[in-house]
């Protein structure tokens, strides 16, 4: 019995070891497959997301090519097929999946169907004949452009078609882009039935004369099922089932497409995603199995509980062993204290190339405890935050003390949803943007701070976060958009100069081909001059801001120049502008102005953007009154006035429309992006001067800024000749 008592115990303990491991690699591969279905359902909601924003960005690349469509459609004063074809021609180019035809739509009553068919035979549609269905208000193609290799149906009635009747409608009452019920196409009603597709019709109003004279309409067909096949069988690819679907205006739910892939396993996970789409919203439907899905179907929890198992036996052989040879198992203890030493220095080795690495990296790193205690700041996180004490107290001491706060720079970052307090309740946070300003940092530093949650000791919870220092980044794509709307505004004014000159040289065209004379043949020659000089305006100009803005804060191209002869460009642009209305014509007094020392281009944005802004917002039916004026301060600044008598800037708004895209909330009804006054006062800082707006006691508004003299630049050059100022 006594010799059977060693082996009873090591069987005892083997027996003990084998229970708690085999208990143990149970519960790994448990927890495993659970993290498995979890990591699954992350993936379905990507796959998701990744779904609606493809169909979301496709039937906005639809919707937007529908409306620049029907915007060239509009510009043309007399529309032919010709025209048409050409206009709609680039769209055969931009692979709008699933779309059949483009065609205009034109409305007529009973009584002028005869007139629109003869209107559209004469403008290059012979062949045309209008088939109205019913009586009332019909909507007939006139025009269409194939795109899918089928040919056009021109002279339907589309009114025949509830779904795009009522679309046509929509965008009508909503000027808008409008989206059809699905139904099939007129033109697909000649297919043979199992070759026809659920289909929808997206419509685009077509207005001229600055909104005001109605058209008729775009209209673009898609075939469901071809622009569902198109734009998402790449994301759909680990997916079971993938479905479209819209509710019609009877409330039916009816799906436009729909994908299914018959070799993946039955689904277990779904998703259902709402899209906008025009005016409408539909709903994308997803169905996937768990182990369909990438990093789903690893097979490690199978793989974690073989390899536990195998451990639980080598470990309960070990023990075995260890129970059974005394001189077996010291050896062993021997081995083990021996790896554990090597172990041992191999940690300190890596403690120290991590503290190494750590203190090299640029990026800011800091961990914190459980009770909000900070045990790590590296060199770069210290300089970021600007803060080299590290007891900022708990949670809350944290925003006063680093100060910390949104985006606006303005709000305080609520310590709540600071990234690092979400990591210590267990929370990975990504690039999440705020701003430090203190007296450390009295200019504000935009950082992106990612956190995620640890394990410091023992089990108790803490985080680290990882700071980046994106306030350059910020910078530059501050000044990129605001390059972006320098060009689109200022382009604006010399292309419409060309193209009204270039409508002018047209009707002259036209009226030497009908004999006229010689004063028609002037008329041309001025016209094209006219349009050769606002071509190269814009060229001169585009060359001149893409220079300025690689420049960015290069010194300026400050030169002396008269203020006169700059302003008097300007007017002159601005009073022949042929699309005047008449009686619109501005009445512009300039009185004397001195020399000034500026960068001749950037200063002639800033006149230009005043006086068309000074045109722009005058009342219907009121022409326009400005007022331009100088005078030279004692320190030999020179400030300019520019007063108007246009509808005004509402009161306590003043200095707040010379922030970029920002308008004046009376000023919806005129056309604009937001960004001439901030160009204004951008370029005006650049010189060292200020802007700013105040109400003109006659109505209107007066606009000032300063600008550094001639005299604060020295004498004027002898040779220098003085314009005279003009009467009136």
């Amino acid at each position: 019995m006594r010799r059977g008592r060693p082996g009873s115990r090591a069987t005892a303990v083997s027996v003990l070891v084998a229970v708690v491991g085999c208990v143990a690699t149970l519960c790994v591969g448990a927890v495993l497959r659970r993290d498995e279905r979890s990591a699954a359902a992350v993936q379905m909601d990507r796959r998701a997301a990744t779904v609606a924003a493809a169909v979301q960005a496709e039937t906005r690349r639809y919707v937007d090519t529908l409306r620049t469509t029907a915007g060239a459609v509009g510009a043309q004063q007399i529309l032919t097929a010709d025209e048409y074809a050409a206009i709609t021609a680039p769209l055969h180019f931009m692979r709008l999946a699933g779309s059949t035809s483009v065609a205009l739509i034109v409305p007529a009553r009973d009584s002028e169907v005869e007139q629109v068919q003869r209107t559209w035979r004469d403008r290059g549609e012979p062949g045309l004949t209008l088939r109205p269905v019913g009586t009332g208000e019909h909507a007939f193609s006139v025009l269409a452009t194939e795109l899918d290799g089928t040919t056009g149906a021109v002279g339907l009635d589309v009114t025949q078609s509830p779904a795009p009747a009522a679309a046509l409608a929509q965008s009508r009452r909503s000027r808008q882009v409008a989206v059809s019920d699905t139904y099939e196409l007129l033109v697909d009603r000649r297919l043979p039935a199992a070759e026809r597709q659920l289909s929808f019709v997206l419509a685009a109003p077509i207005y001229r004369e600055n909104g005001q004279s109605f058209l008729g309409w775009i209209l673009l067909g898609v075939r469901g099922q071809d622009f569902m096949g198109a734009t998402l069988t790449a994301a759909g690819r680990d997916l079971t089932d993938l479905r479209l679907e819209a509710e019609n205006a009877n409330g039916k739910t009816v799906t436009v497409a729909s994908m299914h892939n018959p070799a993946k396993r039955r689904a277990d996970l779904h998703r259902a995603v709402d899209v906008p789409v025009a005016d409408s919203a539909w709903t994308v439907h997803l169905a996937a199995a768990h182990s369909d899905l990438p990093g789903a179907g690893t097979g490690l929890p199978a793989a974690a509980t073989g390899g536990g198992l195998l451990l639980t036996l080598l470990l309960t052989t070990l023990v075995w062993v260890l129970a059974t040879g005394r001189d077996r198992a010291e050896s062993r203890v021997r081995a083990k204290t021996s790896q554990l030493l090597t172990e041992q220095a191999e940690t300190k080795r890596q403690a120290v190339l991590l503290r190494a690495v750590l203190d090299s990296i640029s990026d800011g790193v800091t961990v914190a405890g459980p009770q909000g205690s900070f045990l790590l700041h590296n060199p770069a996180a210290r300089e970021i935050l600007g803060q080299d004490d590290d007891s900022a107290g708990g949670t809350e001491t944290w925003q006063e003390h680093f100060g910390l706060y949104r985006p606006d720079g303005v709000t305080p970052f609520p310590a709540a949803e600071m990234p690092l307090v979400r990591a210590l309740a267990g929370e990975s946070v990504d690039q999440v943007e705020m701003v430090v300003r203190h007296s450390g940092h009295p200019d504000d530093r935009v950082l992106s701070v990612s956190a995620r949650p640890i394990d410091t000791s023992r089990g108790r919870r803490g985080a680290v976060a990882v700071f980046h220092d994106i306030t350059d980044r910020k910078r530059v794509e501050t000044e990129l958009r605001g390059f972006a709307g320098v060009v689109a505004h200022d382009l604006k004014a010399p292309l419409t100069l060309v193209s009204a000159y270039a409508e002018l040289v047209a009707d002259a065209l036209d009226d030497l081909a009908d004999g006229a004379g010689a004063p028609t043949l002037d008329q041309a020659r001025q016209g094209t001059a006219k349009v050769l000089h606002g071509a190269a305006r814009m060229q001169r100009l585009i060359n001149e801001l893409l220079d300025y803005t690689a420049a960015r804060d290069a010194t300026l191209r400050v030169e002396r120049l008269s203020l006169r002869a700059l302003v008097d460009d300007v007017v002159t642009t601005r009073t022949d502008a042929p699309d005047l209305e008449p009686g619109a014509r501005p009445d512009v007094f300039v009185g004397p102005l001195p020399d000034v020392h500026a960068d001749p281009v950037l200063l002639r944005q800033v006149i230009d953007n005043l006086v068309g802004n000074a045109v722009k917002y005058t009342p219907p039916g009121q022409a326009p009154r400005i007022d331009i004026t100088a005078r030279t301060d004692e320190d030999g600044g020179v400030r300019v006035r520019i007063a108007d008598r246009g509808i005004g800037i509402p009161d306590g708004e003043h200095a707040a429309v010379f922030d970029s895209f920002h308008r004046a909330s009376n000023g919806a009804g005129h056309p604009g992006t937001g960004l001439g006054l901030a160009i204004c006062r951008r370029i005006v800082e650049r010189h060292g001067g200020h802007i700013d707006a105040s109400p003109n006691p006659g109505g209107g508004t007066v606009f000032a800024f300063t600008l550094p003299g001639a005299v604060a630049y020295g004498p004027e050059p002898m040779n220098a000749v003085r314009e005279p100022a003009p009467t009136g």
